[in-house]
């Protein structure tokens, strides 16, 4: 069951990646990008948020070196997305939003476990949940000097955040890891889903001048 488990999700991780991927090839047509550019902004954006993680947590060599298929799955969704966004007829507008949601939730719950696996306590493996989704998205934006969406008023980071909390306190309870892992995902899917259907948002600060 385990293996079964890990073979879903595994394969589940490819698809998320390629869905971040092509995120980062969407903004780098935006900004009339050259290939390399395209590539380098496919590759932060699905694998910086997991690289960074990894080196956190003395995780090395980071997990792509360890298995390349993540550089040839951003590769092959590089020269995908190039191809296909020429293309006359366009995927509805929906579908990227909600593969990004489901591919957020999962990255969420891989960050989070892996930090548990190193030992570490529940907050940290909160936060290395949360870095590993929305980091890889935070230097893409960085990348094409904008101030990046997590940052914003978006409910992005904040669904990672409350996923993360859930999955360990799930644990914390001696919930089997599947069911804890179905809580925290459903629970930033359903959250970003939300949050794109009904344009839902945080309040922002700002400070008035006179």
């Amino acid at each position: 069951m385990q293996t079964l488990v890990e073979q879903i999700v595994y394969i589940s991780d490819m698809f998320g990646t390629a869905v971040f991927a092509f995120s980062g090839v969407l903004v780098a047509g935006r900004l009339r990008m050259d290939g390399f550019g395209v590539m380098v902004l496919a590759a932060v954006t699905a694998i910086g948020g997991g690289t960074i993680r990894d080196m956190i947590l003395g995780a090395t060599p980071v997990f792509w070196v360890r298995d390349p298929l993540y550089i040839w799955v951003v590769i092959a969704t590089a020269l995908f997305g190039m191809w296909m966004v020429k293309l006359p007829r366009r995927m509805p507008w929906y579908v990227l939003p909600v593969a990004d949601a489901f591919g957020l939730a999962l990255f969420t719950v891989i960050g989070a476990q892996k930090a548990l696996n190193f030992g570490t306590s529940g907050l940290i493996a909160v936060l290395m949940g949360t870095m590993t989704g929305v980091a890889g998205g935070m230097i893409r934006d960085v990348l094409a000097r904008e101030v990046p969406m997590v940052l914003q008023k978006e409910i992005y980071a904040t669904a990672c955040i409350l996923g993360g909390i859930l999955y360990t306190l799930a644990l914390e309870v001696n919930m089997d890891r599947v069911t804890a892992m179905l809580i925290c995902m459903t629970t930033v899917f359903g959250l970003r889903v939300a949050a794109i259907y009904w344009h839902l948002s945080l309040p922002t600060f700002s400070l008035q001048r006179n």
